[in-house]
């Protein structure tokens, strides 16, 4: 009577319980759909106020000389290479979309 038993358990249940879990690891693994616009928006939304830091920056820069964030001090285009680079990553993906 255990023979029944332990056959299906060891033939059947061991290999389901093991591929159940490779399938649910394979799938948590994965950025979905949603994830990536979330991503895009808080993106663009840090962006946004990257770029409105910047302008305040200025704005009080102007109005006090003494006033030098090292911001405004080390604004140069290698600063800004990584920005560059995920722009590329996304336009590229946008492209294997259409």
């Amino acid at each position: 009577m255990e023979e029944v038993i332990i056959i299906p358990a060891i033939f059947i249940g061991l290999p389901w319980v093991i591929l159940h879990y490779i399938t649910k690891w394979k799938t948590a693994a994965t950025i979905t759909t949603d994830d990536e616009a979330l991503l895009e928006e808080l993106y663009q939304l840090a962006k946004r106020l990257d770029e409105r830091m910047d302008t305040v920056e200025r704005l009080v820069a102007s109005d006090n000389a003494d006033f030098q964030p090292p911001r405004l001090r080390h604004d140069r285009a290698i600063d800004n290479v990584p920005l560059r680079e995920l722009e590329e990553l996304l336009a590229e993906k946008k492209g294997d979309r259409a």
